[in-house]
C-alpha cells in the first residue's frame, strides 16, 4: 500500500495536469468567443451542452464517477459561458436594458397614491420619501396603486415589501411581476406598534383586536399574554383604527401606530407592543416608467429557471462569478404551476458596471425569463 505522502504528491501531479488542460480549454474558449461574436450567434446552446454532458458521463466506469464527471464539465462549460460573456461585453457588445438614467426624479409636479388610510405606515414612508406636502390620495388595496400607476392616475406608488420581523409582503412580490411598474426608490422605516382604543376604554375592557395581518404577527408574544382576546384581519393598521373610532365600541381595540390615535382621537392602551423593538418596514417606490437614477446603488430582478437539478445553484453563480453582493433573495410559487417557483434577487450595483452587464446577460441566456424589476 502506499503511504499517504507518496499518494498526495500522485494528486499534485495530476491537479497540475488539470490546470494546464483548464486553461488550455479557456484559450479555446476565447476563440469560440470571438467565432460567436463576428457571426453574432448566442453563447449558450442548451441541447448542444446537454448531450455534451450525456456523451462525457457515460465514458466514465461508475455511477459515483458519472455523476461526478456530469458535475465537473457542467462548471467547466458554465465558466466557459461566462468567459465569453466577458469578452462580449470587453468588445462593445452591451446588454440593451432599454432603461433610461436620469439625473434626479421629478418629484414637483407628481402625484402619489398609497393604499390604506390617513395615518396608515405607507403614508409615513410617503412622507419620508417625498415630503410631508406631497401630493397624495390613498386607494383600497395594493393592485388598486397598480393599476393606479398603469392607468396614468399616479406617478408614483408606495408599496410595503418587506418587514424585519414578519418577512416579505408576498402580495406585492407578485404584483411587480404582473405589472409593468419599476422600483425607482427604497425607503426604510421604523415599526412601533400601539394597542389603540375609545378614549373612554381601559385595558381589561378590551377582547377583539383588529389590524393588518403583519401587524398581528409582528405582535405574536403581546397576544400570548391576552390568549382571550380575537384577533380580526384588515387591509391595512390606519383602517383598523378608524374601524374602532367608527364602531364606538370599548372591547374593541386596534394594533396601528401612534400617530393614528391622534387622527382618529383613540387612547393609546400600550405602546410599542411588537416582539421586536428594532421592527422595520422596507418600502418600495414604484413608477411606471423604465427610468432610474443615475446615481442608484442596487438593483433587483426576478427570473424562472429551467425545473432541474442544479438549475438555482447555476444561475446564482452568476453573482458570485461577477463578484456581486446579494442583499436579498425570495421565491415565490408560479401560480399555474405546480412546485415551480420564481426567485426574486436584490444585489448591489448598477447597468454601468461591467460585472452588472456579465450577470446579467448569463441570465438572461440561461434563464427561462427574466425581469429587471429595477435599480434604486
Amino acid at each position: 500500500m502506499k503511504d499517504l505522502l507518496e499518494l498526495r504528491n500522485e494528486i499534485d501531479k495530476i491537479d497540475n495536469q488539470i490546470v494546464e488542460l483548464y486553461e488550455k480549454r479557456m484559450e479555446v474558449a476565447e476563440g469560440v468567443a470571438q467565432y460567436k461574436i463576428a457571426n453574432h450567434k448566442p453563447v449558450f446552446d442548451r441541447e448542444r451542452e446537454h448531450q455534451k454532458l450525456m456523451t462525457l458521463s457515460a465514458k466514465a466506469h461508475s455511477d459515483f464517477n458519472r455523476n461526478g464527471i456530469r458535475e465537473l464539465f457542467d462548471q467547466i462549460m458554465a465558466m466557459s459561458r461566462k468567459k465569453q460573456y466577458q469578452l462580449l461585453s470587453e468588445n462593445g457588445i452591451r446588454e440593451e436594458i432599454g432603461f433610461t438614467p436620469v439625473d434626479e426624479l421629478d418629484f414637483e409636479n407628481a402625484r402619489i397614491v398609497f393604499q390604506g388610510v390617513e395615518g396608515a405606515y405607507s403614508e409615513q414612508a410617503m412622507k419620508e420619501y417625498f415630503g410631508s406636502h406631497c401630493d397624495n390620495y390613498h386607494v383600497d388595496t395594493w393592485k388598486d396603486a397598480m393599476e393606479a400607476i398603469k392607468n396614468g392616475e399616479a406617478d408614483y406608488a408606495v408599496l410595503p415589501i418587506e418587514n424585519s420581523s414578519a418577512g416579505i409582503v408576498s402580495e406585492n412580490y407578485d404584483l411587480m411581476v404582473a405589472y409593468d411598474n419599476y422600483i425607482v426608490g427604497e425607503q426604510i422605516i421604523p415599526i412601533e406598534h400601539a394597542l389603540l382604543g375609545l378614549p373612554t376604554a381601559n385595558l381589561s375592557d378590551i377582547c377583539t383586536v383588529y389590524s393588518h395581518p403583519q401587524a398581528l404577527m409582528q405582535c405574536g408574544e403581546y397576544f400570548e399574554e391576552h390568549r382571550g382576546w380575537e384577533k380580526i384581519s384588515l387591509k391595512n393598521t390606519a383602517m383598523a383604527a378608524k374601524k374602532v373610532k367608527d364602531d364606538g365600541i370599548a372591547s374593541q381595540a386596534a394594533i396601528a401606530s401612534k400617530i393614528t390615535a391622534d387622527i382618529y382621537g383613540l387612547k393609546v392602551l400600550e405602546n410599542a407592543i411588537q416582539d421586536n423593538k428594532n421592527n422595520k418596514t422596507r418600502f418600495i417606490i414604484v413608477t411606471g416608467k423604465k427610468i432610474y437614477r443615475q446615481k442608484a446603488a442596487k438593483m433587483s430582478i426576478c427570473f424562472e429557471i429551467p425545473h432541474e437539478s442544479g438549475s438555482l445553484y447555476r444561475m446564482l453563480s452568476h453573482f458570485i462569478y461577477n463578484n456581486l453582493n446579494m442583499t436579498n433573495i425570495q421565491s415565490r410559487p408560479i401560480g399555474d404551476r405546480n412546485w415551480e417557483y420564481r426567485f426574486f434577487v436584490d444585489f448591489e450595483g448598477t447597468f454601468e458596471d461591467t460585472a452588472v452587464q456579465n450577470a446579467l446577460r448569463g441570465l438572461r441566456e440561461e434563464t427561462t425569463y427574466l425581469k429587471i424589476l429595477g435599480t434604486y
